[in-house]
């Protein structure tokens, strides 16, 4: 409807300048006018402001003013209405669009809010949605929003600021990210979120060494280093490159290539009797193997042995290529 609308006002601003043209040269041709008379007898013909003529017109010269006045009238008359339509158009469209998000962002619960739409936060939306973890992002750039509306729920606004937290579903959130450039901004974001709602597994994006006991005592679960990470990786491709090449194998995102998976104990209780890894048996019915274990208290064994004992709020994780993870997941319709 807009790109329709586009091109009737194109068509529109072309038959204007149209007539604008054909005043000109008519009074020049007619009337024997200079060509500053002659515009100026074209605009005050069109816009009807009736002041008076350079000097006394003879009557072909009338004809073609009359004809020029009903002509312009019709056109312009047209262009304006379509320029009315567009404008109402398009903040209709708007409306409707924003009430859309609303109700979208509304009906999400246990999702993830994003603060920031830079490279990290652009990073952690990516990989989000390769792994169908409903989100929202909150951003205050209009352009950046507009770029990536389509396929993105953004609330627009600064996240240090209750109203927007809030219009982003900040209290049925599960887990907050926030990935703004700034430690002083991303330090007031921790705190209102966190007094938005106690239970929220908050993840900050830090800058510098000192920001990181801050925003821990603000609130933060976890706070991530982009910088550090990026040069102890830099640093690993050296002392052992072939490992950290394998690691990046291993948790590269997307449809086809993921290569591990972390499950509840709670997924594999309902379907089926199981106290202990060996009773699960996932290498002979997936392929798949287990490589860590995380016990309810959030403690981590690394490579659990056959007879581990499971509890009902544990999880397993576990290693498969791409087509044994998808089969662990049909059977056991995680996800």
């Amino acid at each position: 409807m807009i790109r329709l609308l586009r091109s009737k006002i194109v068509w529109a601003l072309s038959l204007m300048v149209l007539v604008l043209l054909f005043g000109v040269v008519g009074y020049k041709l007619l009337a024997d006018f200079s060509w500053v008379e002659a515009i100026y007898m074209t605009i005050i013909t069109v816009t009807t402001v009736g002041f008076s003529e350079v000097r006394p017109l003879d009557p072909n010269a009338k004809i073609f003013t009359v004809f020029l006045i009903v002509t312009s009238v019709f056109i312009f008359g047209f262009a304006i209405s379509v320029i009315t339509e567009y404008l109402l158009g398009r903040n209709s469209l708007q409306i409707l669009k924003r009430k859309k998000v609303k109700k979208r962002i509304d009906s999400l619960s246990n999702h993830v809010v994003v603060c920031g739409f830079g490279r990290n936060g652009m990073q952690a939306a990516e990989r989000l949605k390769a792994y169908k973890k409903p989100f929202v992002v909150i951003e205050r750039d209009k352009e950046v929003i507009e770029r990536h509306e389509e396929d993105i729920l953004f609330v627009e606004g600064d996240a240090n600021e209750d109203e927007v937290l809030l219009q982003a579903g900040i209290e049925r959130a599960q887990y907050l990210i926030s990935a703004v450039p700034d430690d002083a901004e991303n330090l007031f974001i921790v705190l209102t979120a966190r007094q938005l709602n106690k239970n929220l597994f908050i993840i900050s994006r830090a800058s510098q060494v000192t920001t990181q006991t801050k925003l821990q005592f603000a609130g933060a679960n976890k706070v991530i280093m982009p910088d550090k990470i990026g040069g102890d990786h830099m640093a690993s491709l050296v002392v052992m490159p072939d490992l950290i090449t394998f690691m990046d194998k291993l948790s590269m995102e997307g449809e086809h290539t993921t290569n591990l998976e972390e499950v509840e104990i709670e997924d594999f209780t309902n379907q089926m009797d199981c106290s202990s890894l060996r009773d699960l048996d996932l290498r002979r019915k997936t392929g798949c193997t287990i490589i860590g274990y995380i016990e309810p208290d959030g403690n981590y064994i690394i490579n659990p042995e056959a007879d581990l004992q499971l509890q009902p709020k544990g999880k397993v994780i576990v290693l498969g290529r791409p087509e044994q993870i998808r089969k662990l997941n049909e059977m056991f319709q995680i996800g």
